[in-house]
């Protein structure tokens, strides 16, 4: 009797005993799933007795049920890639070797190597360059892409081919025997399109690019100009001309101004000589000492009274922070100014001021508080201790002359705006010797920033020491004896009235919703008038629409309201 082929075995769906029976992993996996498609168990109870993961089970029961017995069977493998011999080079590389060779045919083999990797990134050794010449297909095109370099109309695209051929990987020597022409202007060209790329393409004048002297009529024109204010002196005038792209040493500006002095007659600017102390207050890092003071400007012809200057330097870059001019040195003026330089550059370590009052008042002391700011006083009869004093000093210089030849409060704005833009960026004496090109005290300074605080907690902090005002049901805020609209929308909030000099606005959060021009009493504490209204966009005006258009009613924005007088 033959042998049967497959050993016979007792029926059972033990797992155990049915896995002992099972090589193929098709056949393991549908064994697995069978009693799930049948119905028989659930992919729970199948995962507990095979140790199979349930969602396994679930999965491939799934994929049965879709794609039949071909899902247990295994994908086909991807068709495999043909290897490229690496000895042969492809036909794009071959037929730029042949091109080659036929538009320039003193080319060596070394240098289309050299090509074709600048090109392809692959360099083919001489000998398969060789052979790619004798076995290779013909040349795509017979004619030269260039003509000779003196047979171009126009310089500039002579030299566009000569970059052009230098980023194909052509050598200085072929790129010149192609073109006819010489290895130095191949040179010239190359170092020109290095340092000036597209404008270094252009002719240029074959005059020397330094003059013989750098003291022209033009420089010495613009010291006389500047020399109109007596106060300034060499350093000032040179770093007042590097600012319109004349550079001239402090030396040389010197010598000029005293050559305009003898021709001119004009007065040497007065100076005096002190003993250098040791300062107490160095900085070691931006924003680690802030320095502020008032400045008399006793100078202008305006009339009115006095007029001061109230401004707040950064100690490390000597960069003023913020400034404004001024009819008076009260508290409100100052706060102003310290809002303005903490809002934009963030918070000082330390404070460093006289023993003026407005310094040391107590809504001061608190903002300080709540900010973090430490209070630092210079010692009395010790000016030389605050930093902002030498600022003032070349503010005499600078912005003195210009201070006292206005002629309205505009002219003196504007100048006193102009000598805070030209002391920041123009060169600064204290940073004459550093080495990272940074020489004016806007490029110290740079982006750095103190510490900085939310916008709502500033709001509340300098809202604390200011007056508020809550808006009627129309959107008025009263303030002494006037009326001021503020926003209808905002009916019931309270509004922060700020005054700074002759403006008068009113703020809601970190948006200004109106402003106002007013006119003080003699007392400096009552108001005369209030007029130029001007109202601002803000995110909190009404979306609902008028009832009847602006022309059809009379509409007050400011309104004279009626004293306040005592209630029997």
């Amino acid at each position: 009797m033959p042998r049967q082929r497959f050993e016979r075995h007792e029926s059972t769906h033990d797992w155990h005993q049915l896995r002992s029976l099972l090589k193929d992993s098709a056949q393991i996996t549908y064994e697995i799933i069978r009693p799930v498609i049948l119905g028989w168990e659930t992919p729970k109870e199948r995962s507990a007795e095979t140790g199979m993961p349930q969602r396994t089970i679930y999965y491939k029961a799934n994929l049965f049920d879709q794609a039949g017995m071909a899902s247990l069977l295994p994908p086909d493998l991807p068709p495999e890639v043909p290897k490229l011999d690496k000895r042969s080079l492809p036909p794009p590389m071959r037929q730029a070797i042949v091109d080659l060779k036929a538009e320039y045919p003193a080319f060596t083999l070394h240098e289309i190597a050299t090509i074709c990797y600048a090109q392809f990134a692959r360099r083919p050794s001489p000998h398969t360059i060789q052979v790619t010449l004798a076995t290779g297909p013909k040349p795509s095109h017979t004619t030269r892409r260039y003509p000779l370099y003196a047979a171009f109309d126009d310089p500039v695209q002579g030299r566009l081919a000569i970059i052009r051929l230098h980023f194909e990987g052509w050598s200085v020597k072929s790129i010149a025997g192609y073109l006819g022409t010489s290895r130095k202007l191949i040179y010239t060209t190359l170092k020109r399109w290095i340092s000036e790329q597209f404008a270094g393409l252009s002719d240029k004048s074959s005059r020397p690019h330094q003059p013989a002297t750098k003291t022209t009529l033009r420089a010495m024109q613009e010291v006389k100009r500047l020399q109109i204010n007596p106060e300034l002196g060499e350093y000032r005038v040179s770093a007042a001309l590097e600012q319109m792209g004349i550079k001239l040493s402090p030396r040389t500006c010197g010598r000029i101004l005293a050559l305009n002095r003898e021709l001119y007659h004009l007065p040497m600017p007065a100076t005096s000589g002190r003993p250098k102390k040791e300062f107490p207050f160095s900085s070691e890092r931006r924003h680690q000492y802030w320095f502020v003071d008032m400045r008399y400007l006793d100078m202008h012809t305006l009339g009115g009274g006095m007029i001061y200057c109230i401004s707040i330097l950064e100690g490390y870059s000597r960069a003023i922070l913020a400034s404004a001019v001024t009819r008076r040195q009260n508290f409100e003026e100052y706060v102003a100014v310290l809002y303005a330089a903490i809002r934009k550059h963030g918070c000082p370590e330390a404070l460093v001021s006289d023993h003026g009052s407005v310094f040391r008042d107590h809504r001061a002391i608190h903002i300080y508080a709540a900010f973090g700011i430490e209070k630092k006083e210079i010692e009395k009869r010790q000016s030389w201790q605050n930093l902002i004093e030498t600022a003032f000093n070349v503010q005499r210089r600078m912005g003195d002359w210009y201070f006292e030849t206005a002629k309205s409060w505009d002219d003196l704005v504007a100048a006193h705006q102009k000598w805070v833009l030209d002391y920041n960026y123009q060169r600064h004496m204290a940073h004459e010797k550093r080495e990272d090109g940074r020489h004016s005290p806007a490029e110290v300074l740079g982006w750095v920033t103190g510490k900085q605080f939310e916008p709502d907690f500033m709001y509340r902090t300098f809202s604390a020491i200011c007056e508020t005002r809550t808006l009627t049901k129309a959107g008025y805020a009263r303030f002494r004896d006037f009326l001021l609209y503020g926003e209808r929308a905002l009916a019931g909030k309270k509004t922060l009235i700020n005054i700074f000099q002759d403006t008068l606005a009113l703020e809601y959060g970190e948006h200004p919703l109106a402003k106002y021009s007013v006119e003080w009493q003699p007392d400096d504490h009552h108001l005369l008038r209030v007029g130029n209204p001007r109202l601002l966009e803000h995110p909190y005006q009404s979306p609902q629409l008028e009832l009847w258009p602006k022309e059809a009613v009379e509409w007050f924005v400011i309104i004279k309201a009626a004293a306040y007088c005592c209630v029997p």
